[in-house]
This record gives structure tokens, C-alpha cells and sequence, in this order.
């Protein structure tokens, strides 16, 4: 197929989605003849600032290219490290053509006003010489892997509540409870949902000493800033009761520590402590698509990592997501909602009327079944997973991934799991040499968040 003037050839295409363009194999194709230097940098709080060094071809003939790479290049790294602040180093027209896009009204308005809203900042893009880049500034701190005491580990999810009673490091009591966030405006269910499940684990412990929290959004000194678990709850309830709602739900427990984190980057540790290893992605399909990285060092990195909306489908039809209304990223293609997708396409009859998490449960009863349809599903999944790496090992520096999350439960994850395996080592040998996928068992897919949230915590010194 040819794309934006440059032929991009997979080897491996999904049965069901024929249209899907790996976009990673286009950024690898397009980098093959760019040479003029080009950096995109990035400032979030903290005075942190995040560099990402490239090249465009700088070409009349290449003029699209260059912006369109440019485009998917700085919203990839918006998402995956954030930012108030974008520093197009390089090339003019292309950053006139950024600081367009980015403006209000222009096609990445809901990013830079998503972005003003987590960082409670004014968001701007600006051009400077490649010869002015900022100068990176990154940080890192450790994070969880603590054992001691009695604690809650609780992961918060768009389907279900996974609630784990910890002691020791020892997981006495896990318990899965459905809930419906997402349809949901009233904030008093949100906080009844937690209260009882902290309830229920706290009632399996002589006490409790501390409250790990897993939930996917961004949490900000354990404050909720955005989450798509509360898309429906107003802006008023969500300021005064959704913003503070796990430090209160806490407090209902006890006095006791509570430490808040992304579902994605305890996703991550859990690949690390499990693995005893560090340079860990851990990838959450549910909901949403969760994404969290620990690094070399085997500490968190305070990027946002949210993978949901960097794209990995260059195909300009690709599904638009309704909440971003941008085409192609990840929620659309690793969570339930890129399986409900696919149902669709293969001829596979959904009640629309049935929450998402249902609907994924329908699809996942005719795996049960041997539904070849729904084989060519998971299938497309983990063959939209196996050239996804490429994206994600171009803005991490990866030894493992940890695929976790509802869609990964029983065969279909294995079905994705042997899938991407097969693009990796057909399409991509040296990256496979590099990376390993880890797919760990049932039990560890399903409630193992919640046990690695009760890590989080340090207890109180007495």
C-alpha cells in the first residue's frame, strides 16, 4: 500500500480490519530519507522538559509527510509524557502548521485544552531554532513494593472493582465487584462503589494500615485531575466530590497512608516485582487502554503515559474515538472497545443497549464456543499489538511487556498474545531480540493490579 508517498508493506495484516496501516511501520519508512534535524520538546510542572530528537525530509514533495509525522509524532509524545508546553525545534512550516492544529478550534483542540486542564496552565506551542532546544530535564522516583502490614490493594476499573486484602505480601482475600462508572452522573455511586469494596476487604484483617489505589485517569498528589471513570458526573460534582474522592473514601476506612496511582503504571509495577526486573511496560486492556512504564532504574517516571490516545493506525478512515474525536489511537484498538469494534465488522450482533464490559463478556462466551469470528477478533488485536510495539519502543526503553486487563482474560489473550509474538519475529526480528511479552496467568491478569496497589503505600512511621 502506499501512504503520504512512501509504500508501506506488512507482512502481516488483520483478517478482519484489511484497512489498518501500522503506523509504526510508516515512521520507520519515512525516517529512512529524512535528514534535516528536527526535535520536538515538551514542559510539564516541575520545570521538567522532555526532548525528542528526529529528522524531517524538509522537501516540497514531502510537505504532507512532514506535517503529518510531525503531527502523529507530538501527539504520541503529548500522551505518553505530557506536557503544558510544546517546543517545535526546526523547521518553521511545520511548526506553523502544529501551532495551527493546536489553536482554538483547530484539530487538536481537545488535546491542548485536556492538557491546560491536568496541568492547570495556560497550553502553548512555540517555534524555535533546532540550535535553541531546551535542555531535557527528566525525573524519576521509586514507587510501591511495599509488603509490611495489613493493607488494601484496590484497582479501579470501567467494568468492575478489584478489591484485595494484603497482608505481608500475602493476598488473603481478592474479589472482583461490577460496577458501571461510565453511564453513571451521580458521584455519590462512584463513592459508594469504593466505600463498600474498601469495606469488604478491610472486614477480611485484624485492621488496616494503609490503602493502595489503582484507577485509571490522572492523579496528581493522589487528587483526581481527569478519568474517564467520570465522564458522565458534572463539572461542579466532579470539583467537589470527584476531585478528592479517594483520600474521602479513605477516610472512611481510617487514619491511615493512601497513596493514589495511575491503573497503568501499577499495571508496570506489577510486571516488575513479578519479573524481578526493571524497563518495564505494562499495558492494562479494559475499559480503556492503560498504559505505565518503570525504568531502568526501576522507579516511575511521572509521565502520563496515557497510551489510549496515542495513535497506531495511520489509516485516515480509522474509528474516531468520541471523546478525543481524533482517529486511529490506542482505545479503539486495546480495550473493549476495539473488541466491540471488531465484533461489529465481523458480522457479530451486539445489544448496544448492553454495557461495553457485557458486550465484551458476549464475544468472549463465543471464544468459549470456538466461534471462528470471534477468534479472527483477538486475532486482529494481537496483530495490531505486534506492530504497536514498534511505536512504543521508539518513546520507551523496553525489556518487557506486561499485557494485562479484561480483554487479555482466557483464550482470546492468548490468541493476542501468540499473534503479536508472530508480527514481532516476522516483521520486526531485531526488535523481538529486544523485547519480551509476558502474559502472566489468570489469576495475575484479572486481580493482580489490586495486590500490587497494596504495595504503594509506605506506612507511618510510629
Amino acid at each position: 500500500m502506499e501512504f503520504l508517498n512512501l509504500k508501506i508493506t506488512p507482512k502481516n495484516i488483520p483478517v478482519i480490519d484489511k484497512s489498518y496501516i501500522p503506523l509504526g511501520m510508516f515512521f520507520t519508512e519515512y525516517l529512512k530519507k529524512a535528514k534535516e534535524p528536527f526535535a520536538i520538546a515538551l514542559e510539564r510542572s516541575g520545570g521538567l522538559v522532555s526532548i525528542y530528537d528526529t529528522a524531517v525530509h524538509g522537501t516540497a514533495d514531502m510537505y504532507e509527510a512532514d506535517c503529518y509525522y510531525a503531527e502523529r509524532l507530538a501527539k504520541i509524545l503529548l500522551w505518553a509524557r505530557g506536557g503544558y508546553k510544546i517546543y517545535v525545534c526546526g523547521n518553521k512550516k511545520v511548526a506553523d502548521y502544529l501551532k495551527n492544529i493546536y489553536s482554538d478550534g483547530g484539530l487538536r483542540a481537545f488535546d491542548s485544552k485536556f492538557m491546560a486542564r491536568v496541568y492547570e496552565r495556560e497550553f502553548e506551542v512555540v517555534h524555535v531554532d533546532y540550535s535553541e532546544k531546551p535542555v531535557e530535564k527528566e525525573s524519576s522516583m521509586p514507587v510501591g513494593r511495599h509488603l509490611d502490614g495489613c493493607r488494601i490493594g484496590f484497582d479501579a476499573g470501567g467494568s468492575d472493582l478489584k478489591v484485595s486484602a494484603v497482608i505481608d505480601g500475602e493476598s488473603v482475600f481478592s474479589k472482583e465487584i461490577v460496577w458501571h462508572p461510565k453511564i453513571n452522573s451521580d458521584p455519590d455511586y462512584h463513592f459508594k462503589g469504593i466505600v463498600d469494596a474498601l469495606k469488604t476487604a478491610a472486614a477480611k484483617m485484624p485492621r488496616v494500615d494503609a490503602i493502595g489505589v489503582s484507577s485509571a485517569g490522572i492523579y496528581i498528589g493522589g487528587r483526581t485531575m481527569v478519568a474517564s471513570l467520570f465522564i458522565k458526573v458534572p463539572e461542579d460534582d466532579f470539583n467537589k466530590k470527584i476531585k478528592d474522592i479517594y483520600p474521602r473514601a479513605a477516610a472512611e476506612i481510617g487514619d491511615v497512608p493512601i497513596e493514589v496511582a495511575n491503573d497503568g503504571d501499577v499495571t508496570a509495577l506489577a510486571g516488575a516485582m513479578s519479573l524481578s526486573d526493571t524497563n518495564v511496560l505494562g499495558i492494562a486492556m479494559g475499559t480503556s487502554q492503560a498504559g505505565g512504564f518503570v525504568d531502568k532504574n526501576g522507579n516511575i517516571t511521572g509521565w502520563l503515559n496515557e497510551l489510549a490516545f496515542v495513535p497506531v493506525d495511520a489509516n485516515p478512515n480509522a474509528m474516531a474515538d468520541e471523546w478525543s474525536d481524533d482517529i486511529g489511537c490506542g482505545v479503539k484498538y486495546f480495550s473493549q472497545d476495539g473488541v466491540i469494534k471488531l465484533a461489529g465488522m465481523a458480522g457479530i450482533k451486539l445489544d448496544d443497549s448492553l454495557p461495553p464490559g457485557e458486550r465484551l463478556l458476549e464475544v468472549q462466551k463465543l471464544m468459549e464456543s470456538k466461534d471462528a469470528r470471534a477468534a479472527d477478533i483477538f486475532n486482529d488485536i494481537g496483530i495490531y499489538f505486534g506492530h504497536s510495539a514498534v511505536i512504543y519502543s521508539m518513546f520507551y526503553d523496553i525489556k518487557h511487556i506486561l499485557l494485562l486487563g479484561r480483554v487479555m482474560s482466557g483464550e482470546g489473550g492468548n490468541i493476542i498474545y501468540s499473534a503479536a509474538n508472530k508480527v514481532l519475529s516476522e516483521e520486526y526480528p531485531e526488535l523481538a531480540k529486544k523485547i519480551t511479552l509476558h502474559l502472566p496467568d489468570e489469576k495475575i491478569r484479572r486481580v493482580g493490579q489490586s495486590v500490587a496497589a497494596a504495595s504503594l503505600p509506605a506506612l507511618r512511621v510510629k
